[in-house]
């Protein structure tokens, strides 16, 4: 077998033993004919502030949502990795934070049907999920698929956010400039059913949004709104947001009344801030003399940036090396 064949077509739909559906399913009809498309929000392997988390729950509390098919968590998560959170109180436990991984159907503002797939990621049988998802794809008439991930970089949080795209049709993705030739990344299932449906002739579109490192393991709305924004323009959906932003306005209020407030927050912020306005100017001066198809995107000054970064990391610990550890 080739090393990038799909070894999910060894198995028949009877055999995923993954899901069960609901009955009766929801209707996916389409005034225009054309099946939904397919939102997988994944949450585990990287959610920096918690991004895709914020964005499903946005989706399903914003929209009518209805359950279509229930995964079999079980048989995917390996819960000593990640183990449910139980509450106690005084004498006994009062309640489980169940793990769930389902596929909802979804109807945007104006009744356009989608799915979304939401919920843990798998730690255990990643092909016999996806072919599970595959099918369940096959089954719906889904026309295109769309991944949503988030990824913690050495940006600051007052300047304009940036992502990275992915698609196997550059035409979808023809706003979003590549950055990157080829590079070795850590495997997910989010980025290996992308790979795997594009195998399968599916439309695939991928939206990782960068997030300020120092606000990784914090709830961060502005990154959601991000995702949302590039899901709506990508699925031709019509989403509301106000919520979104509202609750992204509260949190950069927060956060700018924490970096007054400490002299220390206040330094690494200004860094970055110098560090991002001197990569841009740099950027904006060396396409003086481009042209406008080569001038570069705010995805591609994001990436070139977290380049910037570790060129300047490494100058200074070359700096501190050359330092006598007996000075001072």
């Amino acid at each position: 077998m080739a090393d990038d064949a799909d070894p999910g077509q060894r198995y028949q739909p009877e055999q995923t033993g993954m899901y069960e559906l609901e009955f009766p399913a929801p209707s996916l009809s389409s005034p225009d004919g054309r099946g939904p498309v397919l939102i997988h929000a994944l949450e585990g392997f990287s959610d920096a502030g918690r991004a895709i988390k914020l964005a499903a729950e946005h989706l399903k509390n914003t929209l009518d949502t209805e359950l279509v098919a229930s995964f079999a968590i079980d048989e995917l998560l390996d819960y000593r990795s990640r183990r449910p959170l139980m509450t106690f109180k005084t004498d006994h436990f009062t309640s489980y934070d169940e793990p769930e991984l389902n596929l909802y159907a979804l109807r945007d503002s104006v009744g356009t049907p989608f799915l979304l797939l939401a919920g843990l990621e798998p730690d255990l049988r990643w092909e016999r999920f996806i072919t599970a998802v595959r099918l369940l794809s096959e089954r719906l008439a889904v026309r295109r698929v769309i991944g949503l991930g988030a990824i913690p970089m050495a940006v600051p949080h007052t300047r304009p956010m940036t992502l990275t795209a992915h698609s196997n049709d550059k035409e979808l993705i023809a706003e979003h400039q590549p950055w990157v030739g080829e590079v070795a990344v850590p495997g997910s299932v989010s980025n290996l059913l992308e790979f795997r449906m594009a195998q399968h002739g599916y439309e695939v579109v991928g939206f990782t949004v960068h997030v300020p490192h120092y606000l990784a393991q914090t709830d961060y709305p502005a990154a959601a709104e991000t995702l949302i924004a590039e899901v709506a323009r990508s699925g031709s959906l019509q989403i509301p947001t106000a919520e979104l932003g509202r609750a992204a306005a509260e949190v950069a209020e927060k956060i700018n009344e924490q970096v007054v407030g400490s002299a220390e927050v206040a330094q690494v912020v200004e860094a970055l801030e110098r560090q991002y306005d001197a990569f841009v100017a740099a950027q904006e001066n060396r396409s003086l003399l481009a042209r406008d198809e080569d001038l570069p995107s705010g995805e591609e000054l994001g990436a070139e940036f977290e380049r910037f970064l570790a060129q300047q990391a490494g100058e200074y610990t070359k700096d501190k090396d050359k330092e006598d550890p007996r000075d001072g």
